[in-house]
């Protein structure tokens, strides 16, 4: 039996997804099974993984279907395996891991039996630290703080900076509400208890949404900073008028879907008008129609 199931989802990435494959395979400790999902790149991702790391498990979609789709691509053909792994980690291309990062995140869970979900230290190309590797989930108080600069006048304060727990020393443990999706190990049990990714995000957004429907099943997720991982942060569009409208997207229907219920109609209405102004005329179109169940509704739990 393998240990560990690895998702890499990538689009156009090829060099730095070639970078990564480079340090999974140095990887010693656990036994794992690594898939490739390529979301139909145009740079020769696919070939290059085909040719040169012939132990991978490449699939090829004909489409790009987004992030949650292309990992639930993999995801299901692990949670299909007999006996499944007892772990699974979803990671981004443009990561790449020193070579004791899984056998030591493994020992962390074995250590941690209510961990469900486990995040890395991540540390970007800048040497920064990538605030979204510890985070809470953003509801409509933090939303607010975090648009008004509250987080940011007042990074230190255990109010205030919540929206990415810059108050918490980087250095040290700590359970919080999510990590980030670029190294997400989770304990295979515990997301068959949560589900897939749900396919409504198309990209940011699936890994809180994903954390939360985790903590619900009473699975606590930790940062565990013992380990750090390289996060490039070059993603695949980056900046683009996609990449920023999908980001708006994603958070309109992170609130429809856990917070809009029990939000008061003046903070509301405060939310979505915010959510307006920086989605555009096509999230505001997108926002007058009812939100439609995700496309793989069947395979999330409650």
């Amino acid at each position: 039996m393998i240990d560990l199931g690895i998702v890499i989802a990538n689009y156009n990435t090829r060099d730095q997804l070639r970078d990564c494959l480079q340090s999974l395979a140095a990887n010693v400790g656990v036994s794992f099974l690594t898939y490739v999902v390529d979301n139909s790149s145009p740079d020769g991702s696919a070939a290059m993984v085909h040719t040169e790391f012939p132990n991978v498990c490449l699939i090829e979609s004909t489409i790009n279907g987004g992030y949650s789709y292309a990992n639930n691509l993999a995801l299901r053909q692990i949670l299909a395996l007999d006996p499944a792994p007892p772990f699974t980690l979803l990671l981004n291309p443009d990561t790449v891991l020193p070579p004791d990062a899984l056998a030591r995140t493994v020992q962390f869970f074995d250590q941690h039996p209510d961990a469900g979900v486990v995040g890395l230290k991540l540390i970007m190309g800048n040497g920064k630290l990538d605030l979204a590797c510890r985070r809470s989930f953003p509801s409509p108080e933090l939303a607010i703080y975090h648009s008004i600069g509250l987080d940011r006048w007042f990074p230190h304060s255990p109010r205030f900076g919540r929206y990415n727990l810059t108050f918490l020393n980087e250095d040290e443990t700590a359970e919080i509400d999510s990590g980030c999706g670029a190294f997400m190990m989770m304990r295979t049990k515990a997301l068959q208890q949560a589900g897939l990714l749900d396919e409504s995000y198309f990209m940011y957004g699936e890994d809180l949404d994903l954390a939360l429907r985790i903590k619900k099943k009473n699975w606590k997720v930790y940062y565990y900073p013992g380990v750090t991982v390289k996060h490039y942060k070059r993603a695949a569009s980056t900046g683009s008028a996609k990449a920023q409208y999908e980001f708006w997207r994603a958070a309109y229907i992170f609130y429809k879907r856990h917070y809009a219920a029990t939000t008061a109609l003046p903070v509301h209405w405060l939310l979505v008008a915010g959510l307006a102004f920086k989605g555009g005329m096509k999230l505001v179109r997108e926002m007058m129609r009812p939100l439609p169940p995700s496309p793989n509704q069947a395979e999330l739990c409650s």
